[in-house]
């Protein structure tokens, strides 16, 4: 499936992509059945659809979930669902919004889901959603990097921020337990990345010049 852009007004009354997404796959409709014994009436419509379980939207780039499909209101075996987010406010276009959805058996190549949502995966024996499951795993226990207060970094892929920005090179800024990112080596924090400790970036060598002492 490709891509759907949307504006904001046809994402009412949800204002960001995870309230969406969090609506869109979660519904259920009457199937009506075809009358299969005789006599009066016949089995009744079922009811079926989706329940998102629990969902996380990282860093408004991709959005995962664990689904339930339902059937007459009780669950059936949960799955995974991914879907490639755009994100941006401020597009002057007024399409702010886009997304691609898929499931875990089309072997996603994004594989960040958080741990919580993996747990509430049910068994399954695809090959694809296996491979993906292990790729998340590896990701989870991939140690996460040191970052220090002034350290440069430069992230693998350009990162697009809700008013528009998009970089690759930043400077870390700690303030006690919380960190964030700035444009430039002098200038203020200005955007915070959600589990950026476990991304893919490189450390950028700085050159440091000492006041000469006589």
């Amino acid at each position: 499936m490709g891509w759907l852009s949307m504006p904001l007004s046809s994402m009412h009354p949800h204002s960001t992509p995870k309230a969406y997404l969090d609506a869109q796959l979660t519904y259920e409709r009457v199937i009506d059945e075809p009358a299969e014994a005789e006599g009066e009436g016949g089995p009744l419509p079922s009811r079926k659809g989706l329940r998102v379980i629990a969902s996380s939207c990282l860093r408004n780039k991709v959005y995962y979930a664990a689904v339930a499909p339902t059937t007459d209101g009780v669950d059936g075996p949960v799955f995974a669902v991914v879907c490639l987010v755009r994100w941006n406010p401020r597009a002057k276009d007024g399409y702010v919004f886009a997304y691609k959805d898929m499931d875990e058996t089309a072997g996603p190549n994004e594989a960040e889901c958080p741990e919580r949502i993996l747990a509430l995966l049910s068994p399954t024996e695809n090959h694809s959603a296996l491979q993906w499951r292990r790729r998340c795993i590896r990701n989870l226990a991939r140690p996460t990097a040191k970052l220090e207060d002034g350290m440069r970094i430069r992230f693998a892929s350009p990162i697009k921020f809700t008013d528009g920005y998009e970089g690759q090179e930043f400077f870390v800024r700690k303030r006690g337990r919380k960190t964030a990112l700035a444009i430039s080596e002098h200038g203020s924090a200005r955007y915070r990345v959600t589990n950026m400790a476990r991304m893919a970036f490189s450390v950028v060598p700085q050159t440091k010049v000492h006041r000469t002492v006589f």
